[in-house]
């Protein structure tokens, strides 16, 4: 499996880039802002990858951000929770009110081809099996990925060391604990984790040393947590 990516200027926000092997179709998962475009396309000229899908892992500006003008360019769909798909054009709805404010008129609209997920679907690609898990907490229409048993892409709801804050509107403590505890802790150890921020880890590592999984059950620390 090839897996490539980098992290956005604001936010550092990780886009990932996913495919079976150089050469070959592959999906990418978050756009983040001002516009990558020119480092998503940097990326798929160097491993000549053939784009057949943006998938978000949830709706939050930082990760959605360039999902447009990339999606329209390669003329590819977007898949999104049904739950998070009203912030693709508005936002707003998810954002502290400081960071809404910055906003201030600018108007959003979806790529031309959107398309709505839902929990246990599976998204097609040549050589790779994706299913899609809705783990709501961080927003409500949040979502994890797994790939041919191999790579989770967490989103922000799983992050080495940490979770995805839940003090954001649309976020819950209640659903975080629950997505915890019933799409995270059962996965397999050996699942190499690609979180929404930061580095890379294992469902293994985070069993063993993460608070948040060995102490889940303590809804008052969960809002704590990063982005």
């Amino acid at each position: 499996m090839l897996v490539t990516g980098f992290a956005a200027p604001m936010f550092a926000t990780n886009t990932w880039i996913i495919a079976s092997a150089q050469g070959s179709e592959c999906l990418i998962f978050d756009c983040g802002m001002p516009d990558v475009s020119g480092q998503v396309h940097e990326e798929i000229e160097r491993f000549n990858l053939k784009p057949v899908a943006i998938i978000a892992t949830h709706g939050h500006l930082d990760h959605t951000f360039s999902i447009a003008p990339i999606a329209d360019g390669y003329s590819i769909p977007t898949y999104v929770h049904s739950e998070d798909r009203i912030l693709l054009t508005q936002p707003q709805r998810a954002l502290s009110a400081e960071f809404g404010a910055t906003l201030g008129d600018k108007k959003f609209i979806e790529a031309r081809d959107v398309r709505e997920l839902r929990n246990g679907d599976e998204v097609e690609i040549v050589g790779m099996k994706v299913r899609a898990f809705h783990a709501p907490g961080h927003t409500r229409g949040s979502m994890i990925f797994t790939i041919d048993d191999e790579v989770l892409v967490s989103g922000d709801v799983l992050f080495a060391g940490s979770i995805g804050r839940t003090d954001l509107p649309t976020g819950s403590t209640k659903d975080m604990e629950d997505s915890l505890r019933k799409k995270i802790l059962p996965l397999d150890d050996s699942l190499r984790v690609l979180p929404g921020h930061g580095a890379e880890t294992t469902i293994g590592h985070e069993r063993r040393t993460n608070p948040y999984l060995k102490n889940f059950s303590k809804p008052s620390s969960m809002n704590k947590g990063r982005f």
